[in-house]
């Protein structure tokens, strides 16, 4: 994560702490049960269209000896950016986007860039880096936004 990133991030947390403070626990839950859906679609979408979340894209797949079959070509990841394995888990506290279970271990080796087996007692392969789960400055705007949103008397 950029260091402007992080200072903007750090500025937001410091404005927002004190405006969230004040709200009851089941609003905040609410809030940021929001604010989870809204980041894992941001997530989401990011994930579809292949980029990290700096705005670079993601490195292509390896082609192997060759072979550039019809998997190839397609989109990476298009199963792990579901609902089903893209989670958000809230409490009053705090709002998390991420994987959980057995889809835990491949979003992590290609988030971070590790090496793992292609398969179940097959060859092991260092696989390129990719971000899967991050905040960019539009996402940390539009938490902002939701915040005010939420904290904002309907008319």
């Amino acid at each position: 994560m950029s260091t402007d990133l992080e200072q903007e991030l750090q500025q937001l947390d410091n404005w927002l702490t004190p405006l969230i403070e004040s709200l009851s626990a089941k609003e905040r839950r609410v809030l940021a049960r929001e604010v989870a859906r809204d980041l894992r679609i941001a997530n989401r979408e990011r994930i579809k269209a292949q980029t990290n979340p700096d705005g670079t894209p993601f490195e292509p797949r390896k082609q192997l000896r060759g072979r550039s079959g019809a998997i190839r070509r397609k989109a990476m990841f298009t199963g792990l950016r579901t609902a089903k394995y893209l989670k958000i888990k809230t409490t009053a506290d705090e709002a998390a986007v991420g994987f959980l279970g057995r889809v835990a271990r491949i979003a992590r080796v290609h988030h971070y860039g590790l090496r793992d087996r292609v398969e179940k007692g097959g060859p092991q392969h260092q696989y390129a880096r990719r971000e899967l789960i991050g905040i960019t400055t539009k996402d940390a705007d539009h938490i902002a936004e939701s915040v005010l949103n939420h904290l904002s008397p309907p008319n």
